[in-house]
């Protein structure tokens, strides 16, 4: 491996490191009871190290759905053999989990994301909407989806709807449980796919 391939690597393990300790950390204490120099310990780096990879605190909130991506890669890796509806379940009910997990974190995101207009949170090329995609494109290939919208229209969708539910559930103060709220929805979302 060449010289510069294997420092980016590096670089980008370090990046993932100080996302993972920053998430933990945040999860368990709350966003603002955080400081650069805990998330620094406990990724064991220097903070000249963090203000390489970010430039504040705030800033690891750009980047934070790569641990979401991460966690999705590792619940769907084995769902080759499931039905379209079986693995849009899996899908919607492991973003449900991950966002209930998060909590607060998740309401502070979408602070961030409103007070910066143009920001884009869904990147095609993110794992997650990726695997949305793929799971509509399963089910045309199989004849069980729904005429009139192509997979991709049908997964953006979708994804902006239960994206709209995690919204809401951080308006509501998070004072509802997500997945139950998530599941009823999908029901609706499964009469996409026909005999």
């Amino acid at each position: 491996m060449e010289y510069a391939q294997r420092r980016k690597l590096q670089s980008q393990e370090t990046e993932r490191k100080i996302l993972y300790a920053a998430l933990e950390l945040m999860r368990e204490r709350g966003f603002d009871k955080v400081s650069v120099r805990d998330i620094c310990k406990a990724a064991g780096i220097t903070t000249g190290a963090f203000y390489h990879h970010f430039s504040s605190k705030e800033a690891l909130l750009e980047h934070g759905f790569a641990p979401l991506d991460d966690y999705m890669r590792s619940v769907l890796e084995n769902s080759g053999d499931e039905s379209p509806d079986q693995r849009l379940w899996r899908l919607l009910s492991a973003y449900g989990q991950f966002m209930e997990h998060s909590g607060e974190l998740i309401g502070r995101y979408y602070q961030q994301r409103i007070a910066e207009p143009g920001t884009k949170s869904m990147d095609p090329s993110r794992y997650t909407l990726r695997s949305m995609v793929e799971c509509f494109r399963q089910a045309e290939r199989e004849g069980i989806l729904a005429p009139g919208h192509s997979p991709e229209w049908i997964a953006d969708f979708c994804f902006r709807h239960f994206r709209g539910v995690v919204v809401d559930w951080v308006l509501h103060g998070y004072s509802y449980p997500l997945l139950p709220r998530m599941e009823e929805d999908y029901r609706l979302f499964v009469t996409l796919f026909h005999a």
